[in-house]
C-alpha cells in the first residue's frame, strides 16, 4: 500500500448557512495554512475537526448542517479550531409540539428488477446465511456449548457442506435477574427473537441449564417457536438439559448437544439458494467509531442506498436513540402517520426517562474517540448520524426487543441504545439478515449470526485497514464519485453479500458477543 498524495487545503461546508468547515486533508492542516479564498488558519487544525470560518462572539451559535451543535464558549476568531471545549451544548428539544407527519413527498419511483441468491424459510421469511445456531437459556452454560460448537464445527460441519456455520447465542442473561420485573420483557423477548432469525431456517435447538429463572419454556413458550420434527409445542423447544439426570459428566452433555444438533444440520443441508426479489432483505444500519466524516460520506451514501432499498421494497431499519433524539422533529415530520409519529415520541421518551434514572443524559453518548475525530457533542453527532436513514417515510416503529411482523416493510425505526453491540443485537431480535455498518475511527466490529458490510468514512482509513473495511466512502471526499454513486455501489455490494459472498469479518471469522439491553434490576 502507499501513501495517499498531498493535496491542495481543503475544507468541507454542509450547508450554505454554516460558520465552521471541517478540514479534510489526512493529517489536519498547520498553522499559517492559506486557503484558496485567503482564509488564514491561526492554529493547527486536525483532520476531520472544525474552523471557525467569521469571526464568532461569546454565545454565538455554531452552526453545521444549518444547525446550531453548540454555543461559542469565548470569542472564537476566524481561522481558529473550533472543538468541544470551546462549546455549550444546546439543550434538548422538547417532546412536545413536534410537526406529526407533516412531511408528504411524492411516491418514489419503485425500483425492479434487482434480486439475490438467498433461503426462503416456512414462514415467508427469508435468510442470506444458512446457520445452526444454539440458543441458551442462561450465562452457566456458555462454556459447554462453545465446547460443543467447535466440536460441531470440526466433527459435523464437514459432512452437511450447505450449511454456512454454527452459532452459540451466548449472552450474560437468564439467572440472577428480576425475572418478573416488567422491563425484564425486553431480553426476554429479544433473545426469544434471536433465536428465529431469518438466518437459521427456522430450527430451533435449546441448551439449558435446568435451574435458572429463564426456562426453555418461558423464553419460547408454545406457539412461539416452529415444529419441524413431528414434535408437539407443547414439549417445549428441542432442548438439552444439562442438569438432566442422563448425563454422567461433561462429555456426555456434549454428546447429546452434538446427537440434537445432527437431526437440525440434516434438515438445514437440504436447503439451497434460490432467486429470491429484492424486496426480502431486512437491512440494519448502524455507525460506530463515529468521525466528522461519517456524517459527509459514509452515512449519507447509505442513505441514497437506504431509499434504494426502499424502492425496490426492501426493508431497512435505522436505530440509536441517542444519536437521533437531537433530530426528533426530522423523525416525526417524515412519519408515514401520526400514528407512527406518536410512536416515535414514545419510545424517545422512554428512552429519556430511562436515562433519567441513571442521572445522566445524552451527552454521554459521544466517546473519546468520536471527539477525537472532530465530533464536538452528541447534537453534531446526530445530524451526521440520521441521514443515513434516508428521505423516505418512516413506516413503523419497534419497542426494543420486538420482532418485525409479516407486511412491515419499508423505512423502520427500531428504538436502541447507540451502544454497538446492543444495537446490533437488537436489530438481529427484530430481524434483520443483512447489516452495513459505518465506521470513521475503525472498528473490527462483526456477527456470527448476520454478514456485517463494513463502510470507512475516510480513504486513510479504507489503506490501512485494507482487509477490515468492505466499502471506501472516502472516494466521496476525493472527489473520486459522488454520494449517488457510492449508494448504487453499497446497493449491489449488498446484493452480492446476500447471495452468499464473504464480507471480510466473516472471512476473518470476526464477531462480537450478544449483549442484551437489560434495564430491569439485577438481584
Amino acid at each position: 500500500m502507499t501513501d495517499a498524495p498531498q493535496k491542495a487545503p481543503l475544507r468541507i461546508v454542509m450547508d450554505a448557512r454554516d460558520n465552521v468547515a471541517i478540514v479534510a486533508n489526512d493529517g489536519g492542516l498547520p498553522a499559517g495554512t492559506v486557503f484558496d479564498d485567503g482564509l488564514v488558519l491561526r492554529e493547527h487544525v486536525p483532520q476531520g475537526h472544525k474552523l471557525a470560518l467569521v469571526d464568532l462572539k461569546a454565545g454565538d451559535a455554531v452552526l453545521r448542517y444549518g444547525v446550531a451543535i453548540g454555543y461559542a464558549l469565548q470569542d472564537i476568531a476566524q481561522g481558529s479550531w473550533v472543538h468541544e471545549k470551546r462549546l455549550q451544548m444546546p439543550g434538548a428539544r422538547a417532546l412536545e409540539g413536534l410537526p406529526m407527519a407533516t412531511v408528504k413527498p411524492a411516491p418514489a419511483e419503485a425500483l425492479t428488477g434487482h434480486s439475490f441468491q438467498g433461503y426462503r424459510n416456512a414462514d415467508g421469511s427469508v435468510g442470506t446465511r444458512n446457520l445452526l445456531a444454539i440458543t441458551t437459556t442462561v450465562q452457566c452454560v456458555a462454556g459447554v456449548v462453545e465446547q460443543a460448537a467447535r466440536r460441531i464445527r470440526a466433527e459435523l460441519l464437514p459432512r452437511y457442506p450447505n450449511v454456512d456455520g454454527v452459532v452459540a447465542l451466548e449472552h450474560a442473561y437468564g439467572c440472577g435477574v428480576a425475572i418478573d420485573a416488567p422491563d425484564a420483557a425486553i431480553p426476554i423477548r429479544t433473545l426469544r427473537h434471536i433465536s428465529l432469525n431469518p438466518n437459521f431456517g427456522g430450527e430451533v435447538l435449546v441448551v439449558s441449564l435446568g435451574c435458572e429463572k429463564l426456562p426453555p419454556t418461558r423464553l419460547l413458550p408454545p406457539g412461539s417457536f416452529p415444529i419441524s420434527d413431528g414434535r408437539s409445542a407443547d414439549d417445549g423447544p428441542d432442548t438439552v438439559c444439562l442438569q438432566d439426570g442422563a448425563h454422567v459428566g461433561y462429555q456426555s452433555m456434549l454428546d447429546h448437544i452434538l446427537e440434537r444438533a445432527t437431526v437440525h444440520l440434516e434438515r438445514l443441508n437440504r436447503r439451497r439458494r434460490e432467486t429470491i426479489p429484492a424486496s426480502e432483505l431486512v437491512v440494519g444500519v448502524q455507525c460506530g467509531g463515529s468521525d466528522a466524516f461519517s456524517g459527509v460520506t459514509a452515512n449519507p451514501a447509505v442513505g441514497c442506498c437506504a431509499d434504494l432499498l426502499v424502492r425496490a421494497g426492501a426493508t431497512v431499519m435505522f436505530s440509536e436513540n441517542t444519536e437521533v433524539r437531537d433530530a426528533v422533529e426530522q423523525l416525526t415530520a417524515r412519519a408515514a402517520t401520526p400514528e407512527v409519529a406518536e410512536a416515535i415520541v414514545r419510545e424517545l421518551g422512554w428512552y429519556d426517562r430511562y436515562l433519567d434514572r441513571g442521572r445522566v443524559d445524552r451527552s454521554a453518548n459521544t466517546t473519546p474517540g468520536n471527539k477525537a475525530g472532530g465530533l464536538s457533542n452528541i447534537v453534531e453527532k446526530a445530524m451526521g448520524s440520521i441521514i443515513k436513514s434516508g428521505s423516505q417515510p418512516i413506516s413503523h416503529v419497534l419497542a426494543p426487543g420486538e420482532k418485525l411482523k409479516p407486511g412491515q416493510r419499508g423505512l423502520v425505526y427500531a428504538a436502541t441504545p447507540a451502544s454497538d453491540f446492543i444495537c446490533g443485537t437488537l436489530q438481529l431480535a427484530a430481524g434483520m439478515n443483512l447489516h452495513i455498518f459505518t465506521t470513521g475511527r475503525g472498528t473490527p466490529y462483526g456477527l456470527a449470526e448476520c454478514p456485517v458490510v463494513k463502510v470507512a468514512t475516510r480513504s486513510d482509513l479504507a489503506r490501512r485497514w485494507h482487509d477490515l473495511m468492505d466499502v471506501n466512502a472516502g472516494a466521496i471526499a476525493d472527489g473520486e464519485c459522488t454520494v449517488e454513486e457510492l449508494g448504487w455501489q453499497m446497493f449491489h455490494t449488498l446484493l452480492d453479500v446476500a447471495s452468499g459472498k464473504k464480507t471480510w469479518a466473516e472471512q476473518h471469522q470476526l464477531h462480537n458477543a450478544l449483549v442484551l439491553f437489560n434495564p430491569a434490576p439485577v438481584t
